[in-house]
């Protein structure tokens, strides 16, 4: 079955009501084996794909991951980026702020990581946590030192940052793709069990996972505002039914590729002097 990445891609002033938009969705594999051929050929299309902007080198690609706690993103990212070339692309995750970090701009951190032209960059979590788990947990604000405004002035203040600053970056060659995993809370639960369940899985589970289910309800609104306010044509927000990890995987790696080849690229053509050079070359090395 043909994936429409359209089905799953949140238009430019489109309002979001995410109980409204499917945590699974029937799945693009009958089995497992199916699953791991259709993966295995998305990955070898974006491996191609990913040598071409490296030679291209008029392009990037920024990859932005968000989700709720344990909705798949790191096995995500690592089965849909497992072909390819680890020179070309940088995943970077963003913590807690430093306090260096804190004394700059909400987005000071994440433009250092930004990839450059012929790269792929990945932010696990991003500058949207700035939208996100501090529109849920106001406080943080404190932290950033930042002069007294109305909340909602401040969460419309940084919507503009980050759309004027994706515009800039897609002017001068960054396209941005932003995933959105989205999990039920009924699968967060049962992902939380076997974290608990499993010795391998226990280093991924703390005490404050279970503390911000009780926030459910808040990060959906804030998911909500933020996917309305930020999702555009040159920069989409692209909705992920994240209950079945594999279809996940699927749908991304499509995607993913379905961008790449929309860009403008090219090998790079010798010129004529170029072109005699390599003959020149040829000439030595079959002496």
């Amino acid at each position: 079955m043909k994936i429409d990445a359209d089905r799953f891609r949140v238009r430019p002033g489109e309002r979001v009501r995410l109980k409204q938009w499917d945590t699974r969705a029937k799945p693009y594999y009958a089995s497992k084996a199916e699953y791991q051929e259709r993966l295995a050929t998305h990955v070898a299309q974006m491996s191609e794909l990913q040598n071409l902007l490296y030679a291209d080198d008029r392009h990037a690609l920024l990859l932005i991951f968000q989700a709720m706690d344990a909705a798949g993103k790191d096995s995500c990212i690592k089965h849909v980026m497992s072909g390819v070339n680890p020179q070309g692309c940088q995943v970077t995750s963003f913590k807690h702020p430093s306090p260096e970090e804190l004394d700059h701009d909400f987005l000071w951190r994440t433009t250092r990581a930004l990839p450059e032209r012929g790269r792929i960059g990945i932010f696990n979590r991003s500058y949207y946590e700035e939208v996100l788990i501090v529109r849920v947990h106001p406080e943080i604000l404190r932290a950033q030192k930042l002069a007294q405004a109305p909340l909602d002035e401040v969460w419309q203040e940084r919507y503009r940052s980050i759309a004027q600053m994706e515009a800039h970056l897609e002017r001068n060659g960054t396209r941005i793709v932003k995933f959105f995993l989205h999990v039920s809370k009924d699968e967060q639960r049962k992902r939380f069990l076997s974290r608990i369940d499993e010795p391998a899985k226990n280093w991924k589970f703390s005490r404050q996972d279970v503390e911000e289910r009780k926030y459910w309800k808040d990060y959906l609104r804030a998911y909500e505002a933020c996917l309305e306010a930020t999702s555009t044509r040159r920069s989409p927000w692209y909705v992920v039914p994240a209950d079945d990890k594999p279809n996940a995987r699927l749908i991304v790696s499509r995607i993913i590729v379905q961008t790449l080849k929309k860009l403008d690229m090219a090998y790079p053509q010798p010129d004529a002097a170029r072109r005699r050079e390599l003959q020149a070359l040829r000439k030595l090395l079959a002496k």
